[in-house]
């Protein structure tokens, strides 16, 4: 089981002192950071108008990361797709993919703030349509040999290939999921699956139905499972008060960010997006004491071991990517825990060594 940084660039609270700027900056420290303790990934949001996150360009902000860095894997988490026309997303990632020496992992999905889609008149309502049309443009320009042409109904072109290709033949793709139509899809087309792991539980019962879910839906297809990948919430604390502190953290960002992003009023939202009521709901009126260990990581390094090793690592997946840099938690206490972590709690589970790596 391999272990990456992960972030959605939250920002967006009340009484803030933080600035965008300054927290990109942190972020891409905290990247480098990542590679120096031997971690394998590091995974960076997309968000636009500080509706949650502050960080707009994974891929700018990653090719940084990758011309100081040799060996992490690069992902955006995620890059919303249907925001933009996929000739240009496969052309971006193309060209980090050979600029990184083969290190890009991309994952996409639709996103979920229909005010990120306004600006760039983005189509929200038919976004489970054209997130499908986009992604297999993207997937077809990465593995054909020949230019390709597509005529659907969202986009229309002739005789397109991308330059520079990949080094990677395909590029590794991961869906976002949070729905069974998403697993479905990811099934189908024979791609990996990325999700949150309270989410999941909370619309599946455990990551290792979802797991369920998506070997079954790759055997209808006839298709080899990809990668299963999940993001953990991660608080050391050795303290009740620690503990305390950690908890009222979590759901500060909860109520603050991630409850205003969801898309307005659950029941005027598209149909794809009904579930999130009761996310919304859930979180609006959650109490600190009521996180547990099928969403965040939360205490000693012997207890996450245990959460990790009975959540995560029995349920079959591949990779934890860790969300430290939440409700605003201090730099250095972020670096601190990832060290932490890598020392105290990575060495325990087998497959996490620092020349790991996946093509």
């Amino acid at each position: 089981m391999e272990f990456g940084y992960f972030t959605l660039s939250d920002n967006n609270y009340r009484d803030n002192p933080r600035t965008p700027n300054a927290f990109v900056t942190d972020i891409v420290n905290e990247a480098l950071y990542a590679e120096e303790l031997g971690m394998h990934s590091a995974w960076i949001g997309e968000h636009h108008f500080s509706t949650l996150g502050v960080n707009s360009c994974p891929e700018i902000l990653l090719t940084h990361v990758a011309a100081k860095t040799k060996r992490i894997r690069l992902a955006p988490a995620v890059s919303v797709l249907p925001l933009h026309h996929p000739i240009r997303v496969a052309e971006y990632w193309a060209t980090l993919d050979l600029l990184s020496g083969g290190r890009v992992d991309f994952a996409t999905g639709r996103g979920y703030d229909r005010r990120e889609y306004l600006p760039f008149k983005g189509n929200f309502e038919d976004n489970v349509a054209v997130f499908a049309e986009g992604l297999d443009i993207v997937h077809r320009l990465w593995t054909s040999e020949q230019p390709i042409s597509h005529h659907g109904k969202y986009y229309d072109f002739d005789a397109v290939w991308i330059t520079p290709t990949p080094l990677q033949r395909p590029i590794p793709i991961y869906v976002a999921s949070f729905s069974k139509p998403t697993i479905e899809l990811a099934a189908k087309m024979g791609l990996g699956l990325v999700v949150a792991a309270g989410q999941a539980s909370a619309m599946h019962g455990s990551l290792a139905e979802v797991k369920r879910i998506f070997h079954d839906a790759c055997a209808r297809h006839g298709r080899k499972p990809g990668r299963l990948i999940t993001s953990y919430f991660i608080h050391f604390a050795d303290t009740p008060e620690q503990e305390r502190t950690a908890r009222e953290r979590q759901l500060r960002y909860h109520q603050e960010c991630t409850s205003p992003a969801f898309p307005g009023d659950p029941k005027t939202a598209p149909e794809s997006y009904r579930y999130f009521s009761k996310i919304v709901e859930r979180y609006q009126t959650q109490k600190p004491e009521d996180f547990n260990a099928n969403s965040v990581l939360l205490g000693s390094p012997r207890q996450i071991v245990d959460t990790l090793a009975s959540k995560v690592e029995a349920a079959g997946f591949d990779e934890v990517i860790l969300y430290f840099n939440l409700g605003l938690k201090l730099h250095a206490q972020v670096k601190e825990e990832m060290d932490r972590f890598m020392r105290e709690v990575a060495p325990v589970f087998e497959g996490n060594t620092r020349d790991s790596g996946h093509k």
